[in-house]
């Protein structure tokens, strides 16, 4: 029998230790190795959509991909060989996935070198780095202005995220529940206090249920509920006053929207929208579960700067539909005690002196909103144009503290706090 390659010796090893431990570590080595049967792609797939604490097996035979016949074929086969494996240690691994028999690894003699290494490979000439043409959309862009390094690790290399956390979960139930709510009630002030506050904690329930099995532990999931509970009472209470004051409609939730700017595609999702029944002018509204700016001017602030463009894509993407827009608003969710206190930027024609107002209401001119625009086709033109041969990292600490791509920065910025660490 011929030596085999290092990748069959590993696969070999892999099987050896799933059959006698029966590990996912191993398995996962198993699946992802050209000797499975299933393309790479595919056995990625697989992986990626595993839920938490589901075996390979498990995530095998409820693989929730769109599969064609050739690869749940291999899919099924390759499932059907682990629980072999597992239940057989006995059988012979080679006959089992069907390896040709002078591919088997020999043990080296004790004579031989056990690690040889290869000569050094040339390295690759240096290249300026070309974004495919690619939709862009405003989170993107908030991204590559808060950090190049982090856009280039998340759109360019296609590199894998975490899969999820709490947080996260929280965010997609709640803006679930809310899309819930304001479809089945478009005319809040029309409803009574005590029905909106029922329904919206009904729909939150629900949206939990279904995503119950995406927490780790049920102490996080009931945590995360009751939280979202205290914060949907403060909300409706919130909406009813709102609509009290000022009645609206809302006229559509988690709305598409697609804006072209001098041949760069965009595309987003409103979370909401409404019109005020008075005057017809239209409120884009996006909810927020993370941390925002703590005052109108602090987030007008940073627009201004060109850190934030979710808002003004959103402006720019109505206005373009026809839409007479005349206020911005986040609306944050995050806090399940204190109370619902959006920041609110009223739309306004000629420019405003900047000042440093405390207030949750404020103004933003479209001169600036224009500038914003501006800086939407710049970047876009920057990272397809084919001219950066490095995406820089932040200087911001800050910005690398949930960052999924720390690890494998090796230029990031310490934070204070671990500068006499070092």
């Amino acid at each position: 029998m011929s030596r085999a390659s290092s990748e069959l010796q590993a696969f070999y090893e892999a099987a050896q230790t799933y059959r006698t431990t029966g590990s996912d570590a191993a398995a996962s080595r198993l699946l992802r190795s050209v000797f499975s049967g299933v393309s790479n792609e595919v056995a990625g797939a697989v992986l990626t959509m595993a839920r938490p604490k589901e075996t390979i097996e498990e995530a095998l035979s409820n693989a929730r991909i769109a599969l064609g016949p050739v690869d749940r074929e291999a899919v099924t086969t390759f499932g059907q060989r682990l629980a072999t494996l597992r239940d057989d240690p006995s059988h012979d691994v080679a006959a089992l996935f069907e390896l040709a028999l002078e591919d088997a690894p020999v043990a080296p003699s004790a004579s031989e070198d056990l690690l040889r290494f290869r000569p050094a490979a040339a390295p690759e000439p240096p290249a300026a780095i070309t974004a495919a043409p690619l939709h862009f959309s405003a989170s993107s862009l908030n991204m590559l202005a808060e950090c190049r390094r982090k856009w280039f690790y998340r759109y360019l290399c296609g590199a894998i995220e975490d899969k999820g956390s709490s947080a996260s979960y929280y965010g997609i139930i709640f803006h679930h529940a809310l899309e819930e709510l304001h479809k089945e009630f478009p005319r809040p002030a029309t409803v009574p206090l005590q029905k909106l506050r029922s329904k919206l904690q009904g729909h939150l329930n629900a949206a939990f249920d279904r995503h119950r099995a995406d927490f780790e532990t049920q102490i996080e999931f009931e945590l995360q509920r009751r939280r979202a509970q205290r914060t949907a009472a403060r909300y409706v209470e919130w909406l009813s006053a709102q609509a009290a004051s000022a009645p609206f409609t809302v006229v559509g939730c988690e709305l598409e929207v697609q804006l072209e700017l001098e041949g760069f595609a965009f595309i987003g999702y409103i979370d909401r929208l409404d019109r005020d029944d008075r005057t017809a002018g239209i409120s884009v509204i996006d909810y927020k579960t993370g941390t925002i700016a703590e005052t109108a001017e602090d987030y007008r602030e940073r627009i201004r700067q060109f850190k934030e463009f979710q808002l003004p894509f959103y402006y720019w993407a109505r206005s373009a539909q026809g839409d007479r827009v005349t206020r911005l608003a986040l609306v944050p969710l995050k806090d399940a005690y204190g109370d619902v206190a959006p920041l609110t930027l009223e739309v306004v024609p000629l420019a405003i002196d900047a000042s440093r107002s405390r207030s949750a209401a404020g103004r933003i001119s479209i001169e600036e909103l224009e500038r914003a625009r501006g800086c939407m086709v710049a970047l876009c033109r920057e990272v397809t144009a084919g001219h950066l041969e490095r995406f820089e990292e932040t200087t911001d600490a800050a910005a690398c503290r949930y960052c999924a791509y720390e690890i494998a920065c090796a230029g990031r910025p310490y934070r204070l706090e671990d500068h006499f660490a070092r």
